[in-house]
């Protein structure tokens, strides 16, 4: 049995979690205190791999203290949609043309390092794939 549960704290470790992952009720050492795919990684800091539709945070949203042209990805989490501004260049991103003045742009990737301020989650994106 000790070996079972190491196993399964390696393979939980292994699918991103982290040693101080709290557990969830059913057991310690069960396979559920490894992170659902959606949320693998998105601890502050840690690169992520998000993918949803890019709108315009300021001409679309209008969000609070958004004043300028923001590129920011909306993303289905579980029955919630979850907005991640995009910490780049904003309206002279080449893909933000799509969606400034109020369009969208689906099936679009981002990769990188995830941040909080705010009370607002951004992205710093090392990669940004928009599908055609």
């Amino acid at each position: 049995m000790v070996r079972f549960g190491a196993m399964l704290t390696v393979l939980t470790l292994a699918a991103g979690a982290s040693a101080d992952t709290p557990k969830p009720a059913c057991c310690a050492k069960c396979c559920c205190a490894a992170k659902a795919d959606g949320e693998k990684g998105l601890a502050e800091g840690k690169e992520v791999k998000l993918t949803g539709t890019l709108v315009c945070a300021r001409c679309q949203l209008k969000l609070d203290g958004v004043k300028k042209c923001t590129n920011a990805l909306q993303v289905k989490e579980g029955d919630k949609t979850v907005t991640y501004l995009l910490d780049d260049k904003g309206m002279k991103e080449e893909y933000h043309e799509g969606v400034c003045g109020g369009g969208e742009t689906k099936n679009v990737t981002v990769v990188g390092k995830l941040t909080e301020k705010d009370g607002k989650k951004w992205v710093k994106p090392t990669k940004v794939v928009v599908k055609k």
